[in-house]
């Protein structure tokens, strides 16, 4: 009886010892990242910003060229800094607005969100596309940054911007009523 009395508080003891570390194991998944890609990813920029009005805030821009993309892929976000941003296709390059979550001028590194699927270095991004209707991953090393730039009127809009060789542009109002 004595023996039996061990056996069912082990086995209670494991039980419970197990499900204890599975709830402690990371929520993010280990991704793989492709190393062949069906693209060509030439030389990414980045580029700090910070908005003129009061809380504007700060930011940062990445400009992702690509070449040779087949009609089966969709690029969707890029993750920078502990920041993420959708990607629009502008031209033969991909651009992406982060924002700081912070209201105030920072140019401090975000604090890594909860969720963040993400370990990168500070000139490391990631890139998620689809192929076929599959989500994949691309990290690109050593990014390249350029001067900052300053919003005059507020945080850029990736949405309705002009269309203009510059880098920096001013966001045009929508309405002319």
């Amino acid at each position: 009886m004595k023996n039996l009395k061990k056996a069912v508080y082990a086995i209670i003891f494991t039980c419970t010892l197990s499900s204890l570390f599975q709830c402690a194991s990371p929520k993010v998944a280990t991704t793989n990242f492709e190393q062949q890609t069906p693209f060509t990813v030439k030389s990414v920029v980045f580029q700090e910003w910070y908005a003129g009005i009061k809380v504007g805030g700060t930011g940062i821009n990445v400009f992702v060229p690509v070449s040779h993309v087949n009609d089966n892929i969709a690029f969707n976000e890029v993750y920078f800094r502990n920041l993420k941003g959708k990607l629009v296709k502008r031209g033969n390059k991909y651009t992406a607005v982060l924002k700081h979550p912070s209201r105030n001028y920072t140019f401090q590194k975000a604090e890594k969100p909860i969720d963040y699927p993400f370990d990168l270095k500070d000139d490391e991004c990631v890139i998620s596309y689809s192929e076929n209707g599959q989500i994949k991953y691309h990290k690109i090393v050593s990014l390249n940054e350029v001067a900052g730039t300053y919003y005059e009127n507020g945080p850029p809009s990736i949405y309705s911007r002009s269309n203009s060789n510059s880098m920096a542009t001013l966001d045009e109002a929508l309405d002319d009523n």
